[in-house]
C-alpha cells in the first residue's frame, strides 16, 4: 500500500519501510510521528486530503543537507566578491505504517515543522506574556 503525503511544502510518494529526508520537524530521534496531510492512498484520491488517512513514521535523526555555495560578484569597477554557504536542516524518518482509515484514534503525535510548532506554542492558551510591572503600575495609577 502506498500513499502520497505533503510536508514542508513538498509531496512524497511513500510505502512502509521507506526512508525520507524531509524539512526539519519538531521531534527527537526515536520518536514516533504521524503525517496527517495525505493526498492519496492507493486508488483513493483526496479532495484535497483523504479523510482519516495517515502515515506513521519513526524519526531516525536530525541532520544537515549538503552545503550549497552562492557566489556573489559585483560588476565592472568594483572589486568586491563574496562566497556564502548554506546547509539546510533536515529530519531523517523511516515510514513504518500507512493507514487508510482511523488516523484520529491512534494517539500518535502529529508531525509539525519547527515554524508551525513555534506558532502553535505562541498561540496556546495560558502562554500569554505577563504585562510589564511598570506598565501595570501606570495603568493602575491612571485608573485611580
Amino acid at each position: 500500500m502506498f500513499a502520497v503525503l505533503k510536508t514542508g511544502g513538498k509531496q512524497y510518494k511513500v510505502q512502509a519501510g521507506d526512508v525520507l529526508r524531509v524539512e526539519k520537524l519538531d521531534a527527537v530521534a526515536g520518536e514516533k510521528i504521524q503525517f496527517n496531510d495525505i493526498l492519496m492512498v492507493d486508488t483513493t484520491v483526496g479532495a484535497p486530503l483523504v479523510a482519516g488517512a495517515a502515515v506513521q513514521a519513526e524519526v531516525i535523526d536530525q541532520i544537515k543537507g549538503e552545503k550549497t555555495i552562492h557566489y556573489v560578484k559585483r560588476r565592472r569597477k568594483h572589486s568586491s566578491q563574496r562566497t556564502k554557504g548554506h546547509r539546510q536542516h533536515l529530519t531523517l524518518v523511516r515510514v513504518t505504517e500507512v493507514l487508510a482509515t482511523g488516523a484520529d484514534k491512534t494517539g500518535v503525535k502529529a508531525a509539525t515543522g519547527t515554524a508551525a510548532a513555534r506558532v502553535a506554542a505562541h498561540e496556546a492558551p495560558g502562554t500569554a506574556k505577563a504585562e510589564k510591572p511598570k506598565r501595570a503600575a501606570k495603568a493602575a495609577a491612571a485608573q485611580e
